[in-house]
């Protein structure tokens, strides 16, 4: 019997359709995909996360790397876009990971970066939530993935190499 290894967090039926659908066509844009994504820290230690429109649970920001477009453009890009954040010391390059859960092409860029609001991030038909938190003091549903890389970076446990 084949075990199901999908997160929880991914079995939902409309993010498995958006996510199948943006990877049909990403092979015609570009071969292989890279995102990126950041453990975003205020100066008090809160941890910034994001709640999508489209995928459940609550995640680090970060976003795809467009064709042209360095890792460090795109993080920047994504911070400001997903929660109006400005890196306040340069991000801190942590791991590169091989996301296979979502495609057999996608790897995710992983930085650390303590960060500054520029503004509250309102809420929009992408981002429906977003706030600082505790470590100790994580909203319920977040994902498996982000709780996983929490434990990486507080040393708990070694990176790993799937996202």
């Amino acid at each position: 019997m084949v075990e199901d290894t999908t997160p929880a967090e991914l079995s939902r039926f409309r993010y498995k359709i958006l996510t199948r659908l943006a990877h049909a066509v990403y092979p015609f844009i570009q071969g292989m995909t890279m995102g990126v994504r950041a453990a975003c820290f205020d100066e008090q230690g809160r941890i910034f996360l994001v709640k999508h429109s489209y995928i459940p649970g609550w995640h680090m920001p970060g976003g795809g790397v467009a064709r042209g477009e360095t890792v460090g453009k795109a993080l920047a890009k994504e911070l400001r876009e997903e929660g109006n954040l400005e890196a306040i010391t340069p991000p801190e390059l942590l791991h590169v990971f091989y996301n296979k859960r979502t495609s057999k092409r996608d790897h995710v860029v992983f930085y650390r970066c303590v960060v500054r609001q520029t503004a509250p991030r309102p809420k929009d038909w992408e981002i429906v939530d977003s706030g600082f938190f505790a470590p100790d003091a994580l909203p319920p549903d977040v994902t498996s993935a982000t709780r996983r890389r929490l434990r990486e970076l507080a040393g708990e446990a070694p990176f790993d190499e799937l996202w």
